[in-house]
């Protein structure tokens, strides 16, 4: 696989697409960190992380759902850095999603993190994707 944040963000929006309560991702560090953003930003109910034995462990995702009109927390993702291109942002030229509604998640030298908490803490990173 050339490109597992896209396979992820790829199985995410299928499971959203598809109403379902849970999707299944195999784990590494970064989706890990990924996961636990947009569970603190409320975009998914809840998470677990579960390590295989011969295996590199899954990451079980609750997708989130309006209680009354059904319509899931997430209503795009989209992939913006990628192996072929890289996208980079400096602390000054940090993209706001949908002015301010989404959230960008970048991968910092402080660790996975949103725009917001990149321009509180002074650093940049490469744009992993945008979320909204």
């Amino acid at each position: 696989m050339t490109d597992p944040i896209a396979d992820y963000l790829t199985r995410l929006r299928n499971a959203i697409s598809a109403n379902k309560r849970i999707v299944e991702v195999p784990a590494s560090n970064i989706k890990k960190q990924m996961t636990k953003v947009l569970h603190d930003k409320g975009f998914v109910q809840g998470y677990k992380f579960e390590d295989g034995v011969n295996t590199q462990g899954v990451i079980k995702i609750a997708l989130k759902y309006h209680p009354v009109t059904k319509q899931p927390a997430v209503v795009d993702l989209e992939r913006v850095s990628r192996p072929g291109l890289r996208k980079y942002a400096s602390a000054k030229n940090m993209p706001r999603v949908l002015n301010g509604l989404g959230i960008a998640i970048l991968s910092t030298s402080k660790g996975v993190m949103t725009d917001k908490e990149a321009r509180e803490h002074n650093v940049g990173g490469e744009v992993l994707c945008y979320v909204y």
